[in-house]
C-alpha cells in the first residue's frame, strides 16, 4: 500500500484535490492566483483563438486563470463552465471549438490537464493511490452511468492515472467528519454540489485506531446549486430578455414566448447550445414578431457576445449575500444597458421552494427504505457551497434539531475524506 494518496472532488462548479500522506495531515493541492492562494480550482475552461505569423494557434486555461483570459481576450473566445453535469449524457457527443470537434472526454482532458500543471510539483511522485468522487445520482434524463466511467477513465488516463479508485462524494465528506469521532455513531451526510445534491447514512465504530464503517443507505437527486442559480435567473434576468412576454402569429394573435430559450439560458451548462447558429437565427427570426423586440436584441446581445459570464457572478453574489442578509441589490451590467433591482432572502426562498421540498423527499425516503427513525440518526453533516443556505440548514434543522448538525471545509471536505480514503487499509470496503 501507497504511503501517499491523491483525493479528486471534480465538481461542476469547483474542483479540489487533496493530499494525505501516512503520519501527516491531510492537505489541499493550492492555486496561486493573484497572489493569492487557494484551495479551490474553478471548474472552468477557456479557449481563445490568435492569429500569430498567419497561423492560428489556440491557448487553452483552467481555473481562475480560464476567467482572466476570457474578461481580457483579445482574440476569439469559447468559454466553458458546467461541463461534468453532461458526463452521463449521452446526447451530448461532442461540440465545435473553432474549427476542432472536441467530446466530452477531450474537454475533460484539457481540464484535468489545466488543473495538473497549474498545481506545480505539488503532486508526488512515484507509487500513489488516487481516489475521485462520483456522484451518487448521475445530473440529467437517463443519465448513463456505464458511460460517465468511460469518460471519467479516459480523462484520468490523460494525466497518466491508469488505475483510480471512485467512491461516492458523500462518502468522502462522512470519512473525513468521521475521523474525528471517537464513539460509534450513525451519521446522514448531505453533500450538496453544482449539479447533483447526494446524501448518505454510515454507521462508524472505531476498534483501536481503525474506523469501521457500514453503510445503510445512499441516495440522489439532480438538483442542486446550479438549480438555484437556475431560479434566481428565471426571476430576474430571463424577464429582461424577454420571458413573460409575446410574439405575433400569422394572424396577429399574441402567443407567449417560446420557454425552451429561457429553459436552456437559466442552465449553464446549456449555454453553448443557445449560440449555436441555428439557435441565433431562430432567435432573430423571433424578434422580427416579437411585442417588445428589444427585449429579444438584448437576449442576442447577452448570448452572441458572452456575456453570461457577468451574469454568473452577479448571480452568485447575490446567492452569498443572502445567506448573510434578508435583502441585497442584484446588479449586472453588459453593453449599454444594465439590470438593477432588489432582491429579499424571502423571494429567493419562494422560488426555491419546490426544489427544497424534492430534496426533503428524497432524505424521508431515504430513511423509509434504510430502516431508520429520525431519533436512529446521530450527526448531520452538511457540506459543499449550498449547504451555507439558510433554507437548506433550516429544512434538515427541522427533521433532526438544529444541535444534531455539523459541518465544516464544506468546500474541501470530500476531496479531504477521499484522499484519506486511499490510506485506509480497508479502501476496497469504501470505493463503488
Amino acid at each position: 500500500m501507497s504511503d501517499f494518496s491523491i483525493g479528486i472532488d471534480f465538481g461542476t462548479t469547483n474542483t479540489v484535490i487533496a493530499l494525505a500522506e501516512r503520519g501527516q495531515p491531510v492537505r489541499s493541492v493550492k492555486f496561486k492566483h493573484s497572489d493569492i492562494l487557494h484551495d479551490v480550482y474553478r471548474s472552468l475552461l477557456c479557449y481563445e483563438k490568435t492569429m500569430q505569423s498567419q497561423h492560428s494557434l489556440v491557448d487553452v486555461t483552467g481555473g481562475p486563470w480560464a476567467l482572466d483570459q476570457y474578461l481580457t481576450a483579445r482574440g476569439e473566445v469559447r468559454f466553458l463552465q458546467s461541463f461534468k453535469s453532461h458526463i452521463a449524457s449521452s446526447l451530448f457527443k461532442e461540440t465545435q471549438i473553432f474549427s476542432k470537434r472536441h467530446t466530452l472526454q477531450d474537454i475533460m482532458s484539457d481540464f484535468f490537464q489545466q488543473f495538473m500543471k497549474d498545481s506545480g510539483e505539488q503532486l508526488p511522485l512515484g507509487e500513489t493511490t488516487v481516489i475521485a468522487g462520483r456522484p451518487i445520482v448521475y445530473a440529467g434524463y437517463s443519465p448513463d452511468e456505464d458511460l460517465a466511467r468511460d469518460r471519467y477513465n479516459a480523462a484520468y488516463g490523460s494525466i497518466g492515472f491508469s488505475d483510480v479508485n471512485y467512491v461516492y462524494e458523500p462518502v468522502g465528506a462522512a470519512y473525513y467528519y468521521a475521523n474525528k469521532i471517537e464513539r460509534e455513531a450513525t451519521i446522514l451526510v448531505a453533500d450538496f454540489g453544482g449539479g447533483t445534491s447526494d446524501f448518505s447514512i454510515i454507521h462508524f465504530e472505531r476498534s483501536g485506531v481503525e474506523l469501521k464503517s457500514t453503510p445503510l443507505g445512499y441516495a440522489g437527486v439532480g438538483i442542486a446549486g446550479d438549480s438555484f442559480d437556475s431560479r434566481l435567473i428565471d426571476h430576474i434576468v430571463s424577464p429582461f430578455l424577454g420571458k413573460g412576454s409575446g410574439y405575433y402569429s400569422l394572424d396577429r394573435q399574441i402567443l407567449d414566448m417560446p420557454s425552451n430559450y429561457y429553459n436552456r439560458f437559466s442552465k449553464w451548462h446549456e449555454l453553448g447550445i443557445l449560440k449555436s447558429p441555428t439557435t441565433l437565427r431562430e432567435l432573430r427570426e423571433l424578434k422580427a414578431v416579437a411585442v417588445n423586440p428589444e427585449m429579444i436584441e438584448t437576449f442576442i446581445d447577452v448570448v452572441d457576445n458572452d456575456w453570461s459570464m457577468d451574469i454568473y457572478d452577479a448571480i452568485s453574489k447575490t446567492k452569498m449575500d443572502l445567506t448573510n442578509k434578508e435583502e441585497t441589490n442584484f446588479s449586472v451590467h453588459f453593453s449599454d444597458k444594465s439590470i438593477e433591482t432588489k432582491v429579499t432572502r424571502s423571494d429567493f426562498e419562494s422560488w426555491i421552494a419546490k426544489d427544497l421540498s424534492v430534496m426533503e423527499k428524497k432524505v424521508e425516503d431515504l430513511l423509509a427504505d434504510s430502516g431508520m427513525a429520525v431519533s436512529d440518526i446521530d450527526k448531520v453533516f452538511l457540506t459543499g457551497g449550498t449547504s451555507y443556505v439558510p433554507a437548506v440548514q433550516g429544512l434538515f434543522a427541522k427533521h433532526f434539531g438544529k444541535e444534531k448538525l455539523a459541518s465544516g471545509k464544506q468546500l474541501e471536505s470530500v476531496a479531504y475524506g477521499l484522499a484519506l480514503v486511499g490510506l485506509d487499509p480497508n479502501a476496497a470496503n469504501w470505493t463503488v
